[in-house]
């Protein structure tokens, strides 16, 4: 008898009660702001130490090789395909999914070791891909060092995602929100005793024994696994307990079907991450690194406010589409669009704006000048309108995995790198090496806006009218209201003159965003706008909570 007829055979129990969208999402929010402050803040204590050129680049590059491999092999399977197909067998199953889990797991285990041997042999030919040697910033033999020791971060990373897939189905968000923080703690460690170490990290050779070079190396998979070790209490409150199960279910045929167009997905952007990175390390300043930083800045408002609405709203998506229910799809489609919106729209706004300010004001401390935070800050300029289309298209991405629809994501990924990889190319030809980072953090941005469009044009055809209207509406009332609330803060901004020293920096962003807040949100109230009412109740849960 197979483990799945066997778990026909006990008795059924009914699903746990799912909590509320609200009450969730702000449980979630709290974490992830926390998350994203320390995540954010040690990448910033990064650039004060060692600045924003060579050695902040090649680290940058070498750090980025787990995400992009747990994303081929997992990551990008477990955050859109695994959810729907473990609500479904905790609907189906009398075991509530439990036997079904347990192979899903066993099966990225194994895929995880093997993925990570391999990227470990090959690790000289990563590099390669990413980083040249004509490249003026990032060191190709301190990226591979680096590469080395980081690459065994993988293993966890990729665990760590599947423990927070399994527990975002069970409702527990908590844990998924807070285990990050224990990352970033142990980063800010391995940083500050970089920091207090003796000498300088040799270049010339690369010396893999070098005590900096193993903190810094070593340190980010520690960090990694310090997450998921605080995950595993989290994961045996749910009573699900692991051992190793191999042996073929039915199903799993259905999730490799899903998963080959997801790594399909995984594949078209790291296209655009490859362009992306060898163009920017060819640039002046630390591209590679102004750069990502300036992502990971625009990302942190999404992070708190889109990442908690998806990793919400996913399971219920998930759990409506199981049910043949596409009506209430399409309205946590519309109400996730609008809520973004009136919460996403005016910092976008804001931060096309105090972009320097932001840059000053967080990065010209230690071995990064003046300058380096300037760039960064007007990276920051030039991309901030593409957060709110951002989060929209990862939302609409969501309702098609949701339906178990994996292969139009794909499409609209190949669409947007389309868009972004010709272009990301093409800025070397028509920028100065000064000003190139600030193109290509703009073409990313409208990679985004085109996903968008294609995403609402591909939902239309596939469920109908999606209540559009009322999310036009929306966005237009909060466009009108972000650019006066802009406007206000550019004001405050030119007439304080602020941005030439951190001080003056910090109190124009201070005073700039209270200023372009009260102009936005003031705006926003006398247009009526509907959502705002939901997302300030939100706001206020949040404060009241803590």
């Amino acid at each position: 008898m197979s483990d799945l007829d066997a778990t026909m055979m006990m008795p059924r129990v009914q699903p746990e009660a799912s909590p509320s969208l609200a009450r969730s999402s702000s449980t979630l929010a709290i974490a992830t702001l926390v998350s994203r402050i320390t995540g954010f803040g040690w990448k910033i204590v990064l650039a004060w130490v060692v600045g924003l050129g060579q050695l902040n680049d090649s680290y940058t590059v070498a750090s980025s090789f787990p995400t992009i491999i747990n994303e081929l092999l997992l990551g990008g399977v477990l955050s859109s395909v695994v959810v729907p197909l473990l609500v479904r067998a905790q609907k189906e199953d009398r075991d509530r999914g439990e036997a079904y889990t347990q192979r899903l797991l066993t099966i990225g285990c194994t895929i995880l070791v093997v993925g990570t041997t391999l990227a470990m042999i090959f690790a000289r030919e990563l590099t390669n891909l990413y980083v040249s040697d004509e490249g003026t910033e990032a060191n190709p033999e301190l990226t591979e060092a680096f590469t080395y020791l980081i690459l065994p971060a993988i293993v966890f990373m990729g665990l760590s995602a599947m423990v927070m897939a399994i527990l975002n189905t069970k409702s527990r968000f908590a844990a998924t929100g807070w285990a990050p923080v224990t990352n970033n703690l142990i980063m800010f460690a391995v940083i500050g005793l970089y920091a207090i170490m003796p000498g300088e990290l040799t270049l010339n050779p690369v010396a893999m024994s070098d005590p900096k070079l193993l903190v810094l190396g070593i340190g980010f998979p520690l960090g990694i696994a310090s997450q998921l070790f605080v995950l595993i209490p989290a994961l045996r409150k749910t009573g699900f307990r692991f051992r190793v199960r191999f042996g073929w279910d039915r199903r799993l045929g259905e999730f490799g079907g899903l998963a080959a167009w997801v790594i399909a997905y995984a594949l078209l952007g790291q296209l655009g991450v490859s362009a992306v990175t060898n163009t920017a390390t060819n640039g002046a300043g630390g591209g590679a690194a102004t750069y990502f930083n300036a992502w990971l800045l625009l990302q942190f408002p999404y992070g708190v406010i889109g990442v908690s609405l998806l990793t919400v709203i996913m399971p219920r998506m998930s759990r409506a589409a199981a049910d043949g229910d596409f009506e209430k799809v399409k309205d946590d489609l519309s109400l996730g669009s609008r809520l973004s919106t009136v919460m996403l729209g005016p910092l976008c706004g804001l931060m096309t704006v105090l972009g320097p300010s932001i840059g000053i004001a967080l990065v010209s401390f230690g071995k990064s000048d003046v300058d380096q935070a300037t760039r960064l800050g007007l990276a920051v300029t030039s991309a901030a309108f593409g957060v709110l289309p951002f989060a929209i298209c990862m939302l609409q991405m969501r309702v098609f995995y949701a339906m178990k629809d994996s292969r139009t994501p794909t499409l609209i990924m190949a669409v947007m790198m389309a868009v972004k990889v010709p272009l990301s190319y093409l800025c070397p030809q028509l920028l100065d090496a000064n000003d190139l980072v600030y193109g290509l953090t703009f073409v990313n941005s409208l990679s985004f806006v085109v996903g968008a469009i294609v995403g609402e044009l591909w939902l239309r055809s596939r469920l109908g009218r999606l209540g559009t209207s009322a999310v036009v509406r929306t966005v237009l009332k909060t466009f009108v209201a972000s650019v006066w609330g802009a406007a206000a803060a550019l004001a405050v901004v030119l007439w304080m003159d602020g941005n030439k020293t951190v001080g003056g920096a910090w109190l124009s962003l201070v005073l700039g965003t209270l200023a372009g807040g009260l102009v936005t949100f003031g705006i926003m109230t006398a247009l009526r706008v509907r959502e705002l009412d939901a997302a300030t109740a939100r706001i206020t849960r949040l404060v009241r909570r803590r």
